[in-house]
């Protein structure tokens, strides 16, 4: 991502202490995005989301952007078992009919207004940085690219369990240690040749990897017994059941980390979210319908992996291989996809001047972030032998906390800069939108106070260390110790005091 300076005679902006506030309020364009910029200076830079002498070729289009938010938030209902588990089949059907819309539909819609608002690599960062000022980016930086990093190293051991399944010396020892790091190198290696392979492949893998499911739910329709599906769990585990629901259905928001990379993201976004909503729901819901009425297993049989052996019950040997190398499949793109959003969103917090110029540098060839690829290869090969319930709790917790900011920041900035462009706007006013974030919200708190008090102290300890992140490189810079991207890194100021009065600005790409 790079920045456009906005100079004086052609489209600056202006401060002015004495000025009618109506009348300028009238004046401004519908266009206009300057009300966002900090008023401390008289030029200032603004994220621009792509080089304009590119060629559209590579961007993202509307149908690889729907499966890379699916594989961002979904992959398949692979590690939707530990549901059953947890809390019985009656439950899981409730909370995976429910869950998609009272927090998928909001999330999404959030994504969808900032993301047009406001496009460019780095998404939540750069909106946090734009309400909140800088310290505040780097915070919803720190624990957006946390979770997001200790998210995906939960997918090469799910991978490795579903391998031991059909080769057993990769279910512990050496062989799944050897099993989990080729995994990590060989996708790390794929993300690296570009964000269009990595689309069109999310593409290929949805469709090799949903097939099986639609196959088995067929199959199992016809042995559904409604009775099966009141079956309880003598002691629910409550902890587990709502990490499970939110590990599957979160992260609506990752891909707003590449909008800089995708082709007219005011039209595309909101479709390619919308879309992507129905087809996360129903992955879930259907085949755990039809799996839970068509076979007697007891809920303590619902282990990860489990839909193998489902597979086996209703459609043969080979039905449960496919699902078996579907859920390696699915690994791969759950993998690549939020590697991808991991890796701009380092970009973008470089552009922004959050962390040094050498997270933005891409690669000659594929014009990838490679510096943030393989950071965060690295931090996931480490994380990738924790256990797997510790994994997907602490990335919960940290990503609630992203989220209340992230809600925080979309309400601030609708009311303090009501002016602001947006190409794709929630139809509702303020009390409407602070109804609408309410309920995940108030979810959100109930996830991180009922964190294992270790999951809870590794939270806060990464909190702390990702704060004094932010505190030595703001002393480097100052300093000189390394090189960071003039990204117009000002603190902003509270605009009460003074007005701004828009130049003629030229929209370009989509950002002022």
């Amino acid at each position: 991502m790079q920045t456009q300076e906005i100079q004086l005679q052609q489209n600056q902006i202006q401060t002015t202490p004495k000025i009618d506030q109506k009348k300028t309020r009238d004046q401004l364009s519908p266009l206009d995005t300057s009300n966002l910029l900090p008023q401390s200076r008289y030029t200032c830079t603004v994220p621009k989301p792509i080089n304009t002498t590119k060629s559209t070729s590579n961007k993202l289009k509307l149908i690889p952007l729907i499966f890379l938010i699916y594989f961002e938030v979904a992959g398949g209902p692979y590690g939707a078992e530990q549901s059953i588990l947890a809390a019985g089949p009656l439950y899981s059907l409730i909370g995976f009919v429910i869950f998609p819309f009272l927090w998928g539909v909001p999330e999404s819609l959030v994504t969808a207004e900032l993301a047009t608002a406001l496009p460019g690599n780095g998404g939540f960062v750069i909106w946090a940085d734009r309400a909140f000022g800088p310290f505040f980016g780097s915070l919803m930086g720190t624990w957006k690219y946390l979770s997001c990093v200790i998210n995906i190293g939960a997918y090469p051991p799910m991978c490795a369990d579903y391998i031991s399944r059909a080769y057993p010396p990769a279910a512990a020892g050496p062989g799944r240690s050897v099993a989990i790091s080729i995994t990590v190198v060989l996708l790390c290696l794929l993300n690296y040749t570009g964000l269009s392979v990595v689309g069109w492949g999310a593409v290929v893998l949805a469709v090799v990897t949903l097939t099986p499911f639609f196959l088995m739910t067929i199959l199992a329709m016809r042995r559904i017994q409604p009775k099966r599906w009141l079956v309880q769990v003598e002691t629910k585990d409550w902890r587990l059941f709502i990490n499970t629901l939110f590990w599957n259905l979160n992260y609506w928001d990752s891909a707003s980390t590449m909008a800089g990379e995708v082709e007219q993201p005011e039209k595309i976004f909101p479709k390619g979210l919308a879309i992507a909503v129905m087809i996360c729901s129903m992955s879930y819901f259907l085949p755990l319908m039809a799996c839970t009425g068509a076979i007697g297993s007891p809920p303590e049989a619902w282990v990860n992996g489990y839909f193998a052996d489902v597979a086996e019950m209703v459609g043969g040997d080979w039905l449960k291989y496919w699902i078996q190398a579907g859920a390696v499949l699915s690994s791969i793109g759950l993998y690549e996809a939020q590697l991808s959003s991991g890796a701009f969103q380092l970009l973008g917090m470089a552009d922004l001047g959050l962390l040094p110029s050498f997270f933005a540098v891409r690669a000659p060839k594929f014009d990838t972030p490679w510096v943030g690829i393989l950071s965060s290869c690295v931090i996931t090969l480490t994380i990738s032998f924790l256990p797997f319930e510790d994994i997907v709790a602490t990335a919960n917790i940290l990503y609630s906390l992203g989220m209340l900011l992230e809600f925080a920041t979309f309400l601030w900035l609708r009311v303090k800069y009501p002016d602001l462009m947006r190409p794709y706007r929630v139809p509702m006013a303020i009390p409407g939108l602070i109804v609408m974030c309410l309920f995940p919200s108030v979810f959100l708190g109930y996830v991180i106070a009922m964190a294992h008090p270790r999951v809870f102290a590794l939270s806060a300890v990464l909190t702390a260390a990702g704060i004094t992140v932010h505190y030595l490189m703001r002393y480097c810079r100052s300093s000189g110790l390394l090189k960071f991207t003039d990204g117009g890194r000002v603190e902003h100021q509270q605009l009460e005091q003074k007005s701004i009065i828009p130049g003629h600005e030229e929209e370009i790409n989509g950002v002022v």
